[in-house]
């Protein structure tokens, strides 16, 4: 997987929750068909109930495991992954993704063919080939609202909203933020913002990373050339409550650090919604 030279272009990190299931058809579609660009992969297990690390390391010697010991987070997780590779690309990719022949190359290709971006995400779809909103504009309360009414109608297969997705994701282009599920970023850029922001459990740390690469004058693709396939997180299906109250929490933190003057009200509406 590696060069001559033993160092990997692209620093594959895939962060594990009780993802055991999801694995399987993850790492056997990147090690099937491996992308013909230099890598590596490392698998980040944040202290799973479900055996993933000793299926990983019986199952997938080759591969690097690394454990956390105990659930650390998304963004942490991540980070821990990234200081222990050495790719001058890393790849963040959830462990429910099945990737496709040629799509880690396409995204190393757009990037390349681009200099003045530091980050790209592909076009992501479901098991039946529907399109996701997998990008977007920079969260505010105003544009949350819009993707959360795409994402939702487009979920429920409204008809219109459903058009609409696909007709958005059909067309590469510079955008504010993609996807964590897959995210292809320039280690140089991550380094420079200092990696992903742990204050961000779960969700939202893939639109902060994106604002703070923005904010150094670098770009964000959307690359609808290159297709991924993602079964839409077991392990948080099978944990709604605690998935809801982490994505409740980053959300704050976001505002806070974003949109300081709406946090409070967000804290206040949230309130009143518990009460």
């Amino acid at each position: 997987m590696c060069s001559q030279l033993g160092m990997p272009r692209v620093s594959i990190v895939i962060v594990s929750y009780n993802s055991q299931a999801d694995l399987e058809g993850c790492l056997q579609s990147l090690t099937s068909a491996p992308p013909r660009t230099d890598h590596e992969i490392v698998v980040v297990d944040n202290a799973s109930a479900d055996g993933t690390p000793a299926y990983v390391r019986a199952r997938w010697p080759g591969i690097r495991l690394i454990e956390t010991g105990s659930n650390v987070g998304f963004a942490k997780a991540n980070n821990l992954g990234i200081a222990q590779t050495f790719g001058e690309l890393v790849l963040l990719l959830n462990p429910d993704t099945v990737v496709p022949s040629g799509a880690v190359d396409g995204l190393v290709a757009t990037l390349d063919r681009n200099p003045r971006a530091a980050v790209v995400g592909p076009r992501i779809v479901d098991r039946t080939g529907r399109a996701e909103l997998s990008f977007g504009s920079m969260i505010s309360p105003l544009t949350e609202l819009r993707q959360k009414v795409l994402v939702v109608g487009n979920d429920r297969r409204v008809p219109i909203i459903g058009s609409l997705v696909d007709r958005m994701t059909r067309q590469t282009r510079t955008v504010d933020w993609v996807s964590g599920a897959c995210l292809l970023i320039r280690r140089p850029d991550l380094m420079a913002v200092g990696l992903l922001d742990e204050r961000f459990f779960l969700y939202t740390e893939d639109v902060d990373l994106c604002a703070s690469v923005r904010a150094r004058g670098r770009q964000v693709i959307f690359s609808a050339d290159v297709e991924i396939v993602h079964l839409r997180g077991r392990s948080v299906v099978s944990a709604r409550g605690p998935s809801r109250q982490a994505y409740r929490q980053s959300q704050i933190a976001f505002y806070e650090k974003h949109h300081p003057g709406w946090a409070p009200i967000l804290k206040a509406y949230l309130k009143l919604r518990r009460s």
